[in-house]
Order: C-alpha cells, then sequence, then structure tokens
C-alpha cells in the first residue's frame, strides 16, 4: 500500500495534469526596477525549431508558433534580483552545444564565471536582446509544469519483487517508424505475443511496481538503483531511445470522464489509487492501459566528471535543476535563454533559465516544464507545479 503512495507522491508527470483545467493567469509583477532600456531592433527573430541559427531548419513562416515582441529591460519583471551563480553553471553547459548564434557568446560566457552579478547582468544587456515570447493571437499568459529525474530500486534480473520490465528498443521498432506507423500500443505490450516476443531479451531493468515504469515512461529518464550480488548497490542512469510512436493520452483526463476523481491535484490522484487497488485492481490496470505511448530506454554512460549532473535533454546537454526548462520546439529554439516569471501557490519564480528539452506534452508559444532535479524531494515538487507563466527570450543582438 505504501509503495502506491510514495509513487504517486513521487510521480511528476506535468503532461498527466495538461488539458485537465484551463491555465490560470498568474499576478505577474509590473513594478519592475528601473534600469536602461536596451535598444529594441526593428525586427524580431523567429524560432528555428532546432538549435538557434543551425542551417537547414525550417523556415520561421513553416515553424514558428510564437510571435516575438521586442521589449526593454525594464520590461522584464524581477530581472535585477535573479541569483545568477547557478545560470551561469547552466550556461556552462549550454555552450557544450549553443549553436550558431549564441557560440560566439560563450568565451565571455566562461570568463564570468569569476565575474559579480552586476558584471553579468550588465553583459547581457548590451549583447542581449529582451523579446516578450506571445501566441499567435497575441496571448501573454500560459501555463508553467515541472518535471524531474525519478530514482527507483531495481534489479538486473526478473525475481520476486522485481517484475516489471523496462525494455531497449526492440528489432521492429526502426522499421514501423520508417513505414510511418506506430509500433504496439501499452496495453499490446502487456498482452499480446507477438509484442512480447519482440521485447524478450530487450530487457534493460526491472522495477517493483508498474506506477513506476508509467513515471519513468512519461518522464523519459531516469535513474535506478541496482543491487549487485554483493549486497552493493550501483546506481544506472537510463537515457529516453525512442517510443511507440502512439500518441500520449492523460490518465488524469481518464479519470476525470470517468468521474472517479474529482480533484486531479495529486492528492486526490493518490487517495483514487490507494483505494481502488485493493478493491478493483483491473481499474487501474485500465487507467494504465488508457495512455497507450511507451518509451524505449538504454544505459547512458558517463565520465566521472559528469556522472552527478542531470538527464541530458533534446539539445543534448546535461540538464540543470532549476534552470532547464523544457519548451515547444517549435517555439523557441534550443540553447535559447529565456527570463521565465511564474507567481501561484506553488511559489514565485522570476530567474533565468535555458530552453534545453521538449516533451510530447508541451505544445504552445508560453509553455514550459521546469525541470526539479532528481528524487522523490523533486518529484513531489514538480507534482504540485501548476500555474501561470510568462517567458522572454533573450536573444543576441
Amino acid at each position: 500500500m505504501a509503495r502506491w503512495i510514495q509513487a504517486y507522491l513521487a510521480i511528476t508527470l506535468a503532461a498527466l495534469l495538461v488539458g485537465c483545467g484551463t491555465t490560470r493567469r498568474a499576478p505577474i509583477s509590473d513594478t519592475p526596477r528601473p534600469y536602461p532600456a536596451a535598444r529594441v531592433p526593428a525586427e524580431a527573430p523567429r524560432a528555428s525549431g532546432s538549435l538557434a541559427g543551425t542551417p537547414g531548419t525550417p523556415s520561421p513562416q513553416q515553424s514558428y508558433r510564437s510571435r516575438w515582441v521586442a521589449t526593454s529591460w525594464n520590461d522584464v519583471p524581477g530581472w535585477q534580483d535573479d541569483q545568477l551563480q547557478d545560470a551561469w553553471n547552466a550556461w556552462l553547459q549550454n555552450c557544450v552545444r549553443p549553436g550558431p548564434l549564441f557560440a560566439p557568446l560563450c568565451k565571455d560566457v566562461r570568463q564570468l564565471m569569476l565575474g559579480s552579478d552586476d558584471d553579468r547582468r550588465l553583459w547581457m544587456m548590451s549583447h542581449l536582446q529582451p523579446y516578450r515570447v506571445e501566441s499567435l493571437d497575441g496571448a501573454v499568459d500560459g501555463l508553467l509544469t515541472s518535471y524531474y529525474e525519478p530514482l527507483f530500486d531495481a534489479s538486473a534480473q526478473m525475481r520476486p519483487g522485481f517484475e516489471v520490465p523496462l525494455y531497449a528498443p526492440p528489432d521492429g521498432l526502426a522499421e514501423a517508424r520508417r513505414a510511418g506507423r506506430p509500433w504496439f500500443s501499452r496495453q499490446d505490450i502487456d498482452t499480446n505475443s507477438q509484442a512480447r516476443d519482440a521485447l524478450r531479451g530487450r530487457e534493460v531493468a526491472w522495477l517493483a511496481d508498474p506506477i513506476d515504469a508509467l513515471v519513468l515512461h512519461i518522464q523519459g529518464s531516469g535513474r535506478v538503483r541496482m543491487a549487485k550480488p554483493d549486497g552493493t548497490t550501483r546506481v544506472v542512469r537510463l537515457a529516453f531511445a525512442g517510443s511507440n510512436e502512439q500518441p500520449y493520452q492523460s490518465v488524469g483526463r481518464w479519470l476525470l470522464d470517468r468521474g472517479l476523481i474529482k480533484d486531479a491535484s495529486w492528492q486526490g490522484i493518490k487517495a483514487w489509487i490507494v483505494s481502488t487497488q485493493q478493491s478493483n485492481p483491473r481499474l487501474v490496470q485500465e487507467m494504465l492501459w488508457s495512455n497507450p505511448r511507451y518509451v524505449f530506454f538504454r544505459e547512458e554512460t558517463r565520465s566521472a566528471a559528469d556522472a552527478d549532473l542531470g538527464p541530458r535533454g533534446a539539445q543534448g546537454v546535461p540538464l540543470t535543476a532549476g534552470r532547464s526548462i523544457a519548451v515547444d520546439k517549435d517555439s523557441i529554439p534550443y540553447g535559447t535563454p529565456v527570463w521565465l516569471t511564474s507567481t501561484g501557490p506553488n511559489g514565485n519564480l522570476q530567474r533565468l533559465v535555458f530552453a534545453q528539452d521538449t516533451g510530447s506534452a508541451i505544445l504552445g508559444a508560453v509553455r514550459a516544464d521546469y525541470f526539479a532535479g532528481t528524487g522523490a524531494e523533486a518529484g513531489d515538487y514538480a507534482g504540485r507545479m501548476k500555474q501561470g507563466l510568462r517567458l522572454w527570450v533573450l536573444w543576441p543582438k
């Protein structure tokens, strides 16, 4: 019983709640501190859909989902108050794969690691132009959710208590993708003999709980503690290696639509799971199957120097807790510095972050998923985060 509680408290699954309610308007501050306005270029840049400035990316007219409106630094709430040391560590990661437009700034970024926050702010104001991100119809308010890197106990072999597999991609997955068709659904993978045969021998780890597996599928990556025969443990990082290309469906939405819960908060979902697992485990299984999307994993090898860094996002660099966000790649290019403001019941955020990841449920102009870190505490924070958002892209002049 306690395992189910722990699992669902740990699930952020920000995407699970997408569509479960309307976006709230956050009371964004309108009184930032006064300081000199930056130059406002006549024409705003557009999102590239990949690393900013990478040749061969789709044209803005075909790919962008947002409108960028040039503003002054005076219009960026909380600009003078952020503690930038953590942000600068994230910027150093950004410079591992910055894209052509931001690469020329990386020499200064490295030198400013030893600078003060005032030095960093002055440098940003002289080199970057803020653009307020809007939807194509001019809406400035959006939605902030959060995600994290799960950490679960696991086994390298199936054994009593660890009977839920995580799989590497099956051989037929690439062929299905080339043919433009999805692979077997989540329910098929549990029940269809052809799907099960294709996955036999592809297990990368065994978990104790199917809910833990669903968490990893929705988060897309995580860490597992593997017990060794000598009693020691080895922490293994599992990275996203593909999916069955089935559409993501919100299990929270599934519960609401059937009148099984009225409270779509984590407390409400947790209470339903706990009460239903004993009385009607089949219904819990139907909830799991309501999301046909299934994710496959690979073990990610890290050097000793970066073993403790976050998972790699879609940009290809390790994420930084509290400084990395997932965005709609057709709204904001990977590697872009972004000023994020969000005010609501789960905290007030006004800070520099970086667009370093994406997600199947992260769609729209003013939409972000905030990386909270690794483990249960980060999972609890991420699971509660759902509040209003405004964004400013910080673009090279």
